[in-house]
């Protein structure tokens, strides 16, 4: 062969024929690998206290490990997290904020979802989002959720947010699979029964608060029965309007009610004006007839009484009587005449006055009087 040497057949690596580690041949040598085993097992002996096969140095290894696998089991529960302890994959308990224990892993492992978070579903519209800290914009209608109908049996299109946060984290993260989705479906179905209870002009006008008020504590006995850990904040009406198509007529509709209400009450104020004032005029003349009926009455019994004792006197005394009513009568018929006394016996004679014009005589007397009557007082003026 050509390795080979003359006088020898010791193969391509010498040294007689003894391979590639043999002793023989003059080439590097390869390292013992069983000797550098036996070496490296020899320093740990010597790094451990007592020697490692004593079986101290081996306990205390197993000891720090289960010391340093023991204090993995701490965790730390934030002020807006609560803590949610797993055993195996199952749900065991909660834990408020705080430093807290669980079995180390894999035995127990702890999860500590935000449940201070105030969440947001809108539902009948999709907004745009927050631009510079201002609340979001409606820019889209989603008349598959708007549209409900109400009491009265006229829709109506409402737009409303829900806001809710994690009450139970336990409950939230194992009992429902779509949370957000179950407070979205659980909220529109609330909401189509509360407006199906509602009349519609109640639903415009002073029943919104009452409508959030009912629509948050049914949503909440709802998500209660499910046992979903969710708490509802606040239900709030963004919208409710008629639909967009029917807009127009529903506000005449509107304007119409409100003048056929403002005529009613400019017709109740008429009616509240003239019936008290009819009722007042007839009481007047019912007081004024019994008035005059009372006044009759008495003016009657007056004269017939006066007739009766004018009858007794005329029957005691019938000469003085009868010239009494004869007196009493003229001075009745001559009160208001022009009376002129003649005498007889004066005509012819010189100096005397045949008649005498009474009625003059007195219209003279009270004309006379005023001036001496005036003149006393200036007299009287100017003696003080």
């Amino acid at each position: 062969m050509p390795w080979n040497p003359q006088g020898g057949g010791g193969g391509p690596w010498g040294g007689g024929g003894q391979g590639p580690w043999g002793r023989g041949g003059g080439g590097p040598q390869p390292p013992d690998l069983e000797e550098l085993l036996r070496r490296s097992q020899d320093r740990f002996r010597r790094a451990m206290p007592g020697g490692f096969g004593g079986g101290r140095g081996f306990a205390l290894i197993v000891l720090a490990a289960l010391a340093i696998w023991g204090l993995t089991g701490f965790y730390r529960v934030g002020p807006d997290e609560q803590g949610v302890v797993l055993r195996f994959g199952e749900y065991v308990r909660n834990a408020g904020p705080g430093l807290h224990y669980h079995l180390p892993s894999p035995i127990e492992s702890a999860l500590t979802p935000k449940v201070t978070t105030i969440n947001r579903i809108e539902l009948g519209f999709r907004s745009i989002g927050e631009a510079r800290g201002r609340a979001t914009t409606p820019a889209r209608d989603v008349a598959e959720e708007s549209l409900m109908l109400t009491g009265d049996e006229n829709i109506v299109d409402i737009d409303f947010s829900v806001f809710w946060q994690i009450k139970d984290a336990g409950q939230f993260l194992f009992n429902i699979r779509d949370p957000e989705g179950t407070v979205k479906v659980v909220a529109e179905s609330a909401m189509r029964d509360i407006i199906g209870q509602t009349p519609i002009q109640r639903a415009f006008t002073e029943g919104r608060a009452t409508i959030e008020v009912r629509a948050r504590e049914l949503l909440q006995q709802l998500l209660d029965q499910y046992e979903s850990g969710i708490r509802i904040t606040q239900v709030q009406l963004l919208k409710v309007d008629p639909p967009a198509v029917v807009i127009d007529a529903f506000n005449d509709v509107q304007r119409a009610r409100a003048d056929q209400e403002r005529l009613r009450n400019e017709a109740e104020a008429y009616r509240n004006d003239i019936i008290p004032r009819a009722r007042g005029e007839a009481e007047r003349l019912l007081q004024e007839a019994e008035a005059y009926k009372e006044q009759v009455i008495n003016l009657a019994q007056g004269d017939a009484g006066r007739f009766v004792s004018v009858y007794n006197a005329y029957a005691q005394a019938k000469d003085v009587t009868a010239r009494r009513l004869y007196l009493e009568t003229m001075e009745q018929v001559l009160r208001n005449s022009q009376k002129i006394i003649i005498d007889p016996s004066a005509e012819g004679q010189q100096g005397v006055v045949p008649y005498l014009a009474l009625p003059e005589l007195q219209r003279q007397a009270p004309a006379r009087t005023a001036p001496a009557a005036s003149a006393n007082t200036q007299a009287q003026g100017g003696g003080r």
